[in-house]
């Protein structure tokens, strides 16, 4: 087991970043990739690293969007709570009596999600899912102005899930808000650290805002001009009671997932061949994935220019879009070993040669 990999996760996972407030996740990003590659922003505050290896081109894209699902103040009521909207996908059922950590400018502020308790909902009212805009913030204030003056809790305050990393019973799973996307974003920092000869330039992406529509990708992709993408992700896992074994394809310890469709991208076919036959070759684990629901950045990646060759890889996550998930430290060690062999192939013949 890679305990640098375990250490990094950790350092990623705790830091706080929902769209639009990333700065943590960026601040980390470069603190490790500093003396590695140009660092660089754009104007959105997605943050790349370019390596170059033997040669300027091809350029090839390794994304990953630093942001999580959060939510975002949006006012306080006159007894102190805290009503709050959704940044990213959320369901509902996942939120009760949750911690949270609102972000001011007079520092962190803990609370916890509430709702009425069920004593004291009729009968049917009980086995609905509740509606977020019936849910609020308990910060312990005792009225607006002490909330808002005192504690410094005031609209727009973004809000995070807390989530500590823990390793689980089983020693090969770990547990931690944020996996998505922050497996991505410690594959990106890793394989950057990792690639000593390759044919072509890597750049390497953390981007932003990617739970709220992909908005990143589409101005880091604008800024760097890549000949051909891959996607690092956290995908949702489905090894879970009650499905299938026929219909898996997020299983932990299964490997790598290889993402072949979702309704956002189609991979690019030949780069989805020749990934398959790496994973052969280095005897890696890996599954495959034809989604019907979802999104990643190579959605918005591989329409960037005149076209982006694109694929997704990701290391499956149960639980996602919620305060805590698990992984598999195998699959992202999976994962980080089918791109330090990958991306030595993707030499200008074989970029061409995609399209």
């Amino acid at each position: 087991m890679n305990q640098r990999s375990i250490e990094l996760l950790t350092e990623l996972t705790q830091a706080d970043g929902i769209p639009g407030h990333e700065e943590a996740v960026r601040q980390l990003f470069h603190s490790h990739l500093d003396g590695v590659g140009d660092i660089q922003k754009d104007r959105l505050g997605s943050i790349y690293c370019t390596k170059t290896g033997n040669v300027g081109k091809p350029r090839i894209l390794l994304d990953s969007h630093m942001d999580e699902v959060g939510f975002i103040v949006q006012h306080v009521t006159g007894a102190g709570y805290v009503k709050f909207l959704t940044v990213g996908g959320w369901w509902a059922h996942t939120l009760l009596a949750q911690r949270v950590n609102i972000w001011t400018k007079q520092g962190v502020v803990p609370g916890v999600i509430g709702s009425t308790p069920p004593h004291l909902l009729a009968a049917g009212a009980r086995d609905k899912v509740m509606d977020l805009k019936d849910l609020y913030i308990d910060i312990g204030a005792d009225s607006a102005e002490q909330a808002m003056e005192e504690y410094g809790v005031k609209p727009g305050c973004p809000i995070v899930p807390y989530g500590p990393f823990m390793p689980m019973r089983n020693p090969k799973l770990f547990s931690a808000k944020a996996f998505d996307n922050r497996v991505g974003v410690g594959l990106v920092i890793e394989t950057l650290q990792g690639l000593a000869d390759h044919p072509n330039t890597v750049i390497g992406t953390g981007s932003v805002q990617e739970e709220v529509g992909l908005r990143g990708a589409r101005t880091v992709a604008a800024a760097v001009a890549p000949d051909v993408a891959i996607v690092l992700e956290g995908p949702p896992a489905d090894d879970l009671p009650g499905a299938s074994g026929d219909t898996l394809q997020g299983k932990l310890g299964g490997g790598v997932q290889i993402r072949l469709f979702d309704p956002s991208m189609i991979a690019n076919p030949r780069l989805v061949e020749l990934t398959i036959e790496t994973t052969t070759a280095h005897q890696i684990p890996h599954q495959l994935a034809v989604r019907t629901s979802g999104a990643t950045d190579a959605g918005a990646i591989h329409q960037i220019g005149h076209g982006v060759p694109s694929i997704v890889l990701g290391v499956p996550a149960r639980y996602v879009h919620s305060h805590v998930s698990i992984i598999n430290i195998d699959d992202y060690q999976a994962t980080l070993d089918l791109l330090l062999h990958l991306i030595p192939q993707l030499d200008a013949s074989t970029v061409d040669n995609l399209v």
